[in-house]
């Protein structure tokens, strides 16, 4: 854009602006003197020279809409698509196409959070089936809408356990929940004085017997405990007795989930939880080079007040009508913010929508399919795998898409080949292990392809 002067926008005798630059230089002049500056650089007069860049930014000249396209599909083409077997958290599911299509409306994209009922009729719609939808995949009375991500609905299910104990503030997680959202965790906990403990995994799953001896030692004092399922490794634990000696001792039990396995897997509820967790990436949502995504967190009845966010409800208006409105918000999030649980209140809700959308196209057996189709590749793949005579499996434990393999030989040099022949080929997550993931979108071919590169 081009440099103007006297430009109606900026007023007359204002010298040389931008017509996207909202001030004049008599507002400037006006704003250093209330503030006693003499121009920008007093404001940064603090920080040290050598911080300070005084070079020129190395930005390309000016381009036609034509030029900016192919500049963009230049970069593109240096990007290397690769047939993905790997997940750690994040899956390469199917996305229905319509769904791209449907989230690109106006007044999608653009809208904000649902702060005038009366003008948000959709917003507050979509975000109550996204609740209703998340209930019945986890088996749980409440949703919230929404979390920012799993790892951030982790934390917060966590500090949430805690302002629910009052007076405990210690909260264990299994070793066997993904190390970023034990990073995460740490990070939160830090800040909130919380004292965050690990309880160590035994062959891949999570030792009961040591947290049973942690809560004896320390009876009353820990708010609550998260595990996984399926876990870290892609095993499916089994719970059986972790509420009990949970809730025995006055705690929560928090159950982190990969939510589209839920489809065919015991619900969080069945599993005795009193908060359910997770991201909702595997609801069709692209791996995106890491997001954005959606967090999801239920929790029981009893618990309502506690839980960060809002809730979205379904009433009548004054004429009979359905209508929906925000059931309930903290107002610690808004006017006593130092009492507040949590100080996530703002919603956009995108990906939330994204999440609906695909659970309504998908429905009940779709969902079911693709979890099974998930399954039944994992377990073709690791048979193969094995049967090469160079790959053995590490936690012989029941698992579900994903498993953990050990190789005999170079595995950094196995993943170069696999990239070089356009596979993402596992994760390392040991000098000899690789974790492989399997998605209903993986085909038998695609397997073989991976087995035949082995061989």
């Amino acid at each position: 854009m081009d440099k103007v002067t006297n430009h109606p926008s900026l007023g007359e005798g204002t010298g040389v602006g931008f017509k996207y630059f909202p001030h004049t230089e008599a507002d400037l002049k006006a704003m250093y003197e209330r503030i006693g500056i003499k121009g920008l650089e007093d404001l940064y007069a603090e920080l040290p020279e050598e911080v300070k860049f005084r070079g020129d930014y190395q930005l390309p000249e000016e381009m036609s809409e034509v030029e900016v396209r192919q500049l963009f599909e230049q970069l593109g083409q240096q990007n290397q698509p690769l047939t993905c077997f790997a997940g750690a958290g994040v899956y390469d599911h199917y996305t229905p196409s319509v769904i791209p299509n449907l989230l690109q409306r106006s007044e999608f994209l653009t809208s904000y959070t649902p702060y005038q009922a009366e003008i948000s009729q959709g917003t507050l719609h979509y975000i109550f089936e996204f609740q209703s939808m998340m209930t019945e995949l986890t088996g749980m009375d409440i949703s919230n809408a929404s979390m920012y991500d799993g790892t951030t609905a982790s934390a917060e299910a966590m500090m949430m356990a805690v302002a629910a104990g009052k007076k405990q503030q210690r909260f264990l997680v299994s070793e066997t929940v993904d190390p970023k959202t034990v990073e995460v965790m740490k990070t939160y906990a830090h800040f909130h004085g919380i004292d965050l403990e690990v309880i160590p995994q035994k062959d891949g799953v999570t030792d009961l017997q040591h947290l049973q001896n942690l809560l004896n030692l320390h009876p009353h004092e820990y708010a609550g405990v998260m595990v996984q399922m399926p876990n870290y490794f892609g095993i499916v634990e089994d719970y059986d007795g972790f509420a009990d000696a949970i809730h025995a001792q006055k705690g929560l039990f928090v159950v982190n989930s990969i939510i589209a396995d839920l489809a065919v897997l015991k619900t969080p509820a069945e599993l005795g939880a009193d908060i359910a967790v997770g991201d909702g990436q595997s609801l069709g949502i692209p791996m995106q080079f890491g997001g954005p995504y959606v967090g999801y967190m239920c929790c029981t009845e009893k618990l309502i007040r506690k839980m960060p966010g809002r809730i979205v409800g379904k009433t009548l208006d004054n004429r009979g009508q359905r209508a929906f409105v925000l059931t309930l918000q903290a107002r610690e999030q808004h006017i006593r913010r130092q009492k507040a649980t949590s100080n996530i209140c703002s919603n956009q809700s995108l990906m939330a929508l994204f999440v609906t959308m695909y659970c309504s196209l998908m429905g009940r057996q779709g969902l079911k399919e693709a979890a099974e189709l998930s399954y039944a590749g994992a377990h073709y793949l690791c048979e193969k795998l094995v049967a090469t005579g160079r790959f053995a499996l590490v936690y012989d434990k029941p698992f579900f898409n994903e498993f953990v393999v050990r190789y005999d030989g170079d595995v950094d040099a196995l993943q170069r080949h696999f990239v070089e022949n356009g596979i993402f080929g596992g994760i390392k997550v040991a000098d000899d292990q690789l974790m492989f993931a399997v998605t209903e979108k993986r085909t038998k071919e695609e397997i073989d392809r991976l087995i035949a590169l082995i061989a």
